[in-house]
């Protein structure tokens, strides 16, 4: 008597992938360039970060490292967030396995030495040649970019509603460097463009609504826990300035990032720091430290998840670029 083969229990628990519209560049035509390109992308990764590494002041860099274990705890926890929240959204949409977080380790890397949203590229080229992602990558990893730009946009105008008194004040603490046209040109482009996204949402976003709803849930969770672990470690490098002032430094430094037609960025966020906490050159040395320790962690990533990319095993197995998509890729 034989007995019934089924799924295992931990199969069991997981929902199905998202099934979603076929992607447009395999409709297309199936193009065979996309097998060799994402690893083309890994190798520019690599070259990327060899290059940053070649220009970093390590020795001055490790002399202002602080030693204290709370401070390296609290800073791999900002480090890892965002790979780690992107890594739940897929494991909920795609069944992603565990391995999948060294991709989006690349893809976190790409984007941040190379180019912007050439993760995303190198992510989906990632995802179908996977034989482990059973739905349509392109209209979830589209949807979980838009919705992470409209999460943020969101949160710096509501920071910026909230902090008005103290971005007005900061503003002249920078003197002429923030001009008051760019700030008003970036709040409307923000609004604008998250409005749109949002009232054409059945157009443009392809998941589920419940799906939306968790994605967004989680990137807003990841973005103000990401203040907050900034002004956590700031804080504990200089704890001689008060935890609630870091915050709205933190919350000034999500708001300038984001705002696209100021430039020299880090210029005004200096103006704002001295505003807020005084002019002591330990601020200056504080916000270049934690700058060189996140550039440094960006390349020995980089260079440990792209060199992961020729290793034994590493590579795909199924041979979706050679010919048709594979039997339920795209449905």
């Amino acid at each position: 008597m034989t007995a019934s083969v089924g799924p295992s229990p931990a199969s069991a628990q997981m929902p199905p992938a998202i099934a979603l519209d076929p992607d447009p560049l395999i409709s297309r035509g199936g193009y065979k360039w996309l097998g060799w390109a994402a690893p083309l992308i890994s190798l520019a990764v690599l070259g990327a970060a060899l290059w940053q590494w070649s220009q970093l002041d390590t020795a001055s860099l490790l002399a202002l490292v602080p030693v204290a274990p709370a401070f390296w705890l609290v800073y791999l926890v900002y480090y890892f967030i965002g790979p780690a929240s992107e890594w739940l959204i897929f494991r909920r949409l795609w069944r992603l396995p565990p391995a999948g977080i060294v991709p989006l380790l690349r893809k976190k890397v790409s984007n941040e030495l190379i180019v912007g949203y050439l993760g995303e590229v190198y992510f989906y080229l990632w995802a179908r040649r996977n034989s482990q992602i059973s739905a349509a990558p392109f209209g979830a990893i589209k949807d979980v970019a838009v919705l992470s730009a409209v999460c943020g946009n969101g949160i710096t105008l509501m920071m910026l509603l909230l902090g008005a008194p103290l971005v007005g004040g900061a503003v002249l603490a920078s003197g002429l460097q923030l001009d008051q046209t760019a700030l008003l040109l970036s709040i409307i482009a923000m609004g604008v463009t998250s409005t749109a996204l949002v009232v054409l949402r059945r157009h443009v976003l392809s998941l589920p609504g419940r799906e939306l709803v968790f994605v967004t849930l989680l990137h807003c969770a990841r973005i103000i826990l990401g203040v907050v672990l900034l002004a956590l470690m700031w804080h504990l490098a200089l704890p001689q300035v008060a935890l609630t002032w870091w915050i709205l430094l933190s919350m000034l430094r999500q708001l300038v990032g984001r705002l696209p037609f100021v430039a020299n960025k880090d210029v005004v966020f200096a103006g704002m720091a001295i505003f807020l906490v005084g002019e002591d050159e330990s601020i200056a040395g504080l916000m270049a430290l934690v700058a060189g320790i996140v550039l440094a962690t960006h390349v020995i990533v980089g260079i440990l998840a792209a060199l992961s990319e020729w290793l034994p095993g590493a590579a795909p197995t199924n041979d979706r670029y050679e010919g048709e998509p594979a039997a339920n890729a795209d449905r």
